[in-house]
């Protein structure tokens, strides 16, 4: 199979251009009150759905929104609120460890860096790059599973896994998109250049799109 072609420097500033256009100041799907709210909501949302995550939330974060209420609600309590969410016991678990490990460590605060925030329980690359972007403000890119499918299909930055993508994706994006880079193709991703079925007709990037298979109807 040939390999999608890259876009142009001019068509990756185009592109973010649009994206900015359409929606100046992108969040994220996930609620959340603080930052530590942001970083259990996110680590809930491993193999599950932001709106799945925000119906367990709405309930938990009343009763646990902060890791000593969550240490005291313990591994049990948190199951009860979660039990709809895929891996609700491993995820509970982590959600309590790292509240621990946050009150013993970082004085119950959420750290800016990324060694701290990879050594807490549940918390990978992915989680540590979104609560460093949207919590501090970092120049990262947090690449989940629609960044690494559209990046390669549209020929954004074409990488063999989710590393590779966002490496490339580093050296692509202008600067003064960044902050936001990564929201924006999230919810391209997850609205119209969905996996299965992707709304080319609705989308507003498919002259500059590399994908082979556009489809037609709108």
């Amino acid at each position: 199979m040939a390999r999608t072609s890259r876009l142009t420097r001019d068509e990756v500033r185009t592109m973010f251009e649009r994206l900015r256009a359409a929606n100046p100041a992108p969040k994220s799907d996930l609620e959340y009150g603080s930052p530590y709210q942001l970083l259990v909501a996110v680590v809930l949302s491993a193999q599950a759905t932001d709106k799945g995550v925000n119906v367990a939330t709405r309930k938990l974060f009343p009763v646990a929104p902060t890791p000593e209420a969550m240490v005291s609600l313990g591994v049990e309590g948190v199951e009860d609120y979660i039990k709809t969410i895929g891996l609700f016991r491993a995820k509970a678990k982590n959600v309590v460890a790292l509240s621990h490990q946050l009150l013993e460590k970082h004085g119950g605060e959420v750290p800016r860096d990324r060694a701290a925030l990879e050594a807490l329980p549940g918390v990978g690359r992915k989680t540590a790059n979104v609560v460093l972007n949207i919590v501090f403000g970092e120049p990262v890119m947090a690449v989940d599973t629609h960044i690494f499918r559209i990046s390669n299909r549209m020929g954004l930055a074409p990488g063999k896994d989710v590393l590779a993508v966002e490496h490339a994706l580093l050296k692509v994006v202008p600067a003064e998109f960044m902050l936001h880079a990564h929201h924006w193709l999230i919810l391209h991703g997850r609205y119209t250049c969905t996996a299965r079925k992707p709304l080319c007709g609705q989308c507003g990037l498919t002259d500059l799109c590399r994908f082979r298979d556009k489809t037609i109807a709108t």
